[in-house]
């Protein structure tokens, strides 16, 4: 992280940022907490007005957070046009992320945070719904559609993470340069995620006690994982940056969120297949990319596969429209596979929690 972007980010955030246009745009959304587990849960909760919407549970990684969806709520949930699907989104915290309490114990891996969102949908009153996700996010949705199928009618995700042991024989010479582009991903650059994965406490004092220390190690990401020349504000703002920052600092979650990586650092289960309609998008400058050819082997049923224009690895906050759109065609392709003409399409109903 050059010392003179942080110098010029850290002067804005204490001269010139303000928390309370965040806050009170967050505080225009519907907000609750429930217990699972014995751990609270924070969530967005946004009922569209559409009778024939479709309850999505959309789930944020690190070092992201609920802030990447902000943008992108109303057009998911009331579409202007009645030709798109419309959905009543479900937007959770990640355990220690956030507004989301921080685990005492351990076993808060993507396993049972993916049962957990089960166990949220149905005191929703959403028996049968759709995920979406991206980072962890995306590996939770890879578990929910693997692990749950009778509960979730299709998935869309930005992370497809291929099984092991796959031949590179008969890629195209791009598949061959996502291969080489994800492995000297793995290997070179991902000292962040093997220090959580393995000493989340050490690195998590710093997080929470030096401000400048917390932007600097989540900016390096947003720098480094955005499509973009060099700097992430190339397409986000410093504002939507630092919304995400200061909500992990105020919160102090930068280690307890750290926490998930030790939980699930290289843990998703070879064998697991999903055999529920998947939809799969690929953003060109995201960090992990596999070919089709070896994604099929874990995911049965791809119904729509979308190389996209433009856009790395936090495309709601990068490029929103072009976001909102590949939900709603991606959803729609899912829904179609899951409910074929002539069959009633199980929405689910809702209830309070």
């Amino acid at each position: 992280m050059p010392l003179d972007v942080l110098d010029d980010l850290v002067d804005y955030w204490h001269t010139g940022y303000d928390w309370r246009t965040f806050e009170r745009r967050l505080n225009g959304v519907s907000q609750f907490r429930t217990c699972i587990d014995g751990l609270g849960i924070h969530f967005l909760h946004c009922r569209s007005s559409r009778a024939d919407a479709t309850p999505l549970v959309l789930t944020h990684g690190w070092p992201g957070s609920i802030v990447e969806y902000l943008d992108v709520l109303d057009d998911l949930v009331e579409p202007g046009s009645a030709d798109v699907p419309a959905f009543h989104l479900v937007v959770p915290s990640l355990p220690g992320f956030g507004f989301s309490d921080k685990p005492t114990t351990t076993g808060w891996g993507t396993e049972k945070i993916a049962s957990a969102w089960v166990e949220l949908m149905r005191r929703l009153g959403y028996d049968r719904f759709t995920a979406a996700g991206g980072d962890w996010g995306g590996v939770i949705t890879t578990i929910l559609g693997g692990r749950f199928p009778e509960q979730v009618m299709g998935i869309h995700t930005t992370l497809a993470p291929a099984p092991p042991g796959l031949t590179t024989d008969g890629l195209t010479e791009v598949e061959l340069s996502w291969v080489a582009g994800s492995h000297d991903f793995a290997t070179h650059r991902t000292s962040y995620g093997k220090e959580q994965a393995t000493g989340p406490q050490t690195i998590g004092y710093s997080l929470v006690d030096s401000p400048v220390g917390l932007l600097a190690w989540i900016l390096a990401k947003f720098a480094e994982w955005t499509d973009t020349e060099g700097s992430p504000f190339e397409t986000i703002s410093r504002d939507a940056v630092l919304d995400n920052v200061t909500l992990y600092w105020l919160t102090r979650s930068g280690a307890s969120a750290a926490r998930i990586y030790w939980e699930s650092w290289n843990s998703l289960d070879p064998d697991l297949r999903v055999g529920v309609p998947t939809a799969i998008s690929i953003y060109p400058h995201d960090i992990e990319k596999w070919p089709l050819a070896w994604v099929e082997k874990r995911y049965r049923q791809i119904v729509r596969w979308q190389v996209q224009d433009a856009g790395g690895h936090f495309p709601s906050l990068e490029v929103p429209d072009a976001f909102v759109r590949d939900i709603q065609e991606s959803l729609t392709a899912v829904l179609t596979a899951a409910n074929p003409p002539g069959t009633h399409s199980p929405t689910g109903g809702h209830r309070s929690s």
